[in-house]
């Protein structure tokens, strides 16, 4: 751990890191239902309303209040465009719970930068659990199937969420970068040192979750993070990442041939595209056609499933196999078009995205203005490096995938913390 964890002195964050911890757990009624980390979302909603109540205080600026609830009324536009109101109403439900009502409650939550690092020591800690059960599963191939070989590292969330600890451990190591790169004040070396062995040591689990989208965000984070940093660290840190991957690429024996195959794929795309690959256009040109019919709404909440088939061309298959991690082999449907721009594209229409995209794209400037103060005035830039990085992999992530599974409130904690860093009054961000 890089940082020592003090719940002592910080009772109020028990339902986050109750969060945290229970991201891991399976769906408590089969795949697709509300895990145990949905309900501790719940109880951090209701936890950071109740601290609130009783203190009495304004809890947000107009700023936050404004750039908080924008995303409410493309939310709830998409909603009363549904054809399905049951449909439209669990809809509803999640995406306020993932957008709007528990970054809200991070942000009321966190008190000073203490807390915040807190929060980023308990990711570190749940990657490196599920990134520890990933490479064991690789070494074993007792992980979900890939290539015909079951050496995909899952971790916990099993084959039917395959991304969910490719996310973990990239967030994870996120935080282990930004806490090693500009440490809190008073921390030592040794706990500096542990930060960046955190970091080394979650490379191996993301690189063995062959996970191309996770890949592409976290080096472009990691990349932002070096920069901001300072330009010299960065290019030295990035030669060394360098020989690093060659190193680790060539001492993995089959499975390094496998990683190679698997970045090489990444530049073939275009040229020479995978069945994977081919849905995933395939969807991408259905959720288009379904917002330029509906330009301004979409065609309502939950709707892509419905209307993927009457706007795909016959490329698109019936589904992805899932095997493996546990699980027999299974016909996995395609009801999303795995990019969450065009998704909120195509249910929400112009409205959603401008009032969800713009809402992150609002904490990404403030964001960034508030790192160029705390430089200004040599102010510790941990916090500032790992919201800016969580926030930057989120958003390049979403090119490539979009909320769904086990693992998806940590997109919720990940806006909260990005939202406390770039609108929670100036006084906590310098504490």
């Amino acid at each position: 751990m890089p940082l020592p964890v003090r719940f002592g002195r910080a009772p109020h964050l028990l339902p986050l890191l109750a969060v945290i911890a229970l991201l891991a757990t399976p769906p408590l009624g089969g795949d697709g239902a509300a895990t145990a980390a949905d309900a501790a979302c719940g109880l951090l909603v209701v936890w950071a309303v109740l601290r609130v109540v009783r203190s009495g205080e304004r809890p947000l600026s107009r700023r936050a209040a404004l750039v908080m609830g924008l995303p409410v009324t493309g939310i709830c536009v998409a909603a009363m465009g549904a054809a399905d109101p049951s449909t439209a109403i669990a809809g509803l439900g999640r995406y306020l719970q993932i957008f709007v009502l528990v970054p809200l409650a991070v942000l009321l939550l966190l008190r000073d930068r203490d807390d915040f690092r807190l929060a980023a020591a308990a990711m570190v800690a749940l990657a490196l659990v599920e990134g520890g059960i990933g490479v064991q599963q690789y070494l074993t191939t007792t992980g979900a199937s890939y290539m015909g070989e079951d050496i995909r590292a899952v971790g916990t969330f099993g084959a039917t969420d395959i991304m969910g600890m490719a996310t973990v451990v990239s967030c994870g190591l996120l935080c282990a970068v930004g806490l090693a790169l500009d440490p809190a004040p008073g921390a030592s070396r040794a706990r500096r040192r542990a930060a960046l062995c955190c970091a080394a040591l979650l490379l191996v689990p993301l690189a063995v979750s062959f996970s191309r989208g996770a890949w592409i965000a976290t080096a472009v984070a990691s990349c932002t993070m070096l920069l901001l940093s300072g330009v010299r660290r960065a290019l030295v840190v990035l030669a060394a990442l360098a020989a690093a991957t060659v190193v680790l690429v060539g001492a993995s024996g089959s499975g390094g041939k496998m990683l190679q195959e698997r970045l090489t794929s990444i530049t073939q795309v275009e040229s020479a595209p995978d069945q994977s690959v081919t849905d995933r256009y395939t969807m991408w040109a259905a959720a288009e056609l379904m917002w330029r019919q509906t330009p301004l709404t979409g065609v309502g909440l939950k709707g892509f499933p419905d209307h993927r088939d009457a706007h795909s061309s016959l490329a698109l298959s019936a589904g992805s196999d899932t095997a493996g991690a546990g699980a027999a082999f299974r016909r996995q449907p395609l009801l999303s078009p795995h990019n969450m721009y065009l998704l909120v594209l195509s249910e929400q229409g112009l409205i959603g995205a401008v009032t969800l995209a713009g809402g992150w794209a609002a904490l990404l400037v403030a964001g960034v203005g508030r790192l160029r103060q705390a430089r200004a005035s040599r102010a510790p830039l941990d916090c500032a490096l790992i919201a800016t990085g969580l926030l930057t992999w989120l958003l390049v992530d979403f090119f490539y995938g979009d909320i769904g599974g086990p693992s998806t409130p940590l997109t919720a904690l990940v806006l909260g913390l990005a939202a406390w860093w770039s609108l929670a009054a100036r006084g906590a961000a310098r504490t």
